[in-house]
């Protein structure tokens, strides 16, 4: 586990697979994404080592329906009561009542595909709030809801335009100081158009499913790469 301070109110806890974000404003705890099961004790110990206490954890936003996602969602919010929050296409694959769409890969994502780890599977987890795009979160003065499909049907990015802060999900990668669409989508091409409509948004930070934080000026990184990765 290591963590990564973003901004003042903002931390990366870096998981042995995947990552988690936590947010922290006058109401509390948010925890974005909870990376594979078996991560909720690493995930306490970041937030204590970021000097707060995982009892003030008040909600979990889910992005997306993967694994290494939602692996913990379910404990952490039974421990600490907190309210988990997902689009409303996606709370059924979380709750694991419906079977998730598999990916499109491209021959390099084969590559990749196949040698990643086995992933544990994830206990099934209660969506308390169901959210659709435009939703607002009382997060950071407001956070914005952006439903960016492709990636899954349901998948989520967090706008906070108050303090310019872009949770982009795995929309967007930011790995070796390079931002770059995803990989592994249901649907490549709506992917991409949603990762233009993230290119398009004002954003001064931004952070990533899979990769580093970026801090300052994000927006120019992420126009950068919608304009070497055009839409057909």
């Amino acid at each position: 586990m290591e963590i990564t301070r973003v901004r003042d109110e903002l931390h990366m806890i870096g998981l042995e697979f995947g990552t988690a974000y936590l947010w922290r404003d006058a109401h509390g705890l948010t925890l974005v994404d909870t990376g594979i099961a078996g991560s909720a004790d690493a995930i306490e110990q970041g937030i204590r080592a970021t000097g707060q206490e995982p009892a003030a954890l008040r909600r979990i936003v889910l992005t997306h329906h993967h694994e290494d996602h939602t692996g913990s969602a379910a404990l952490l919010a039974r421990r600490h009561c907190a309210q988990v929050v997902a689009h409303r296409l996606e709370a059924p694959v979380i709750r694991r009542e419906q079977p998730p769409a598999p990916p499109v890969l491209s021959p390099f994502e084969r590559q990749l595909w196949d040698g990643l780890p086995p992933i544990p599977p994830a206990e099934p987890c209660p969506v308390h709030r169901e959210v659709e795009d435009g939703d607002v979160l009382d997060i950071g003065g407001g956070a914005v809801v952006v439903h960016v499909p492709g990636h899954t049907d349901g998948s989520i990015a967090l706008h906070l335009p108050g303090p310019g802060v872009l949770f982009t999900g795995d929309l967007a990668a930011n790995v070796g100081g390079r931002t770059t669409p995803g990989v592994f989508h249901t649907d490549p091409a709506l992917a991409l158009a949603s990762f233009h409509r993230l290119a398009a948004l004002p954003v001064e930070t931004a952070v990533f499913g899979h990769g580093d934080p970026i801090a300052k000026d994000a927006s120019a990184a992420l126009r950068a790469a919608a304009e070497q990765h055009p839409q057909a």
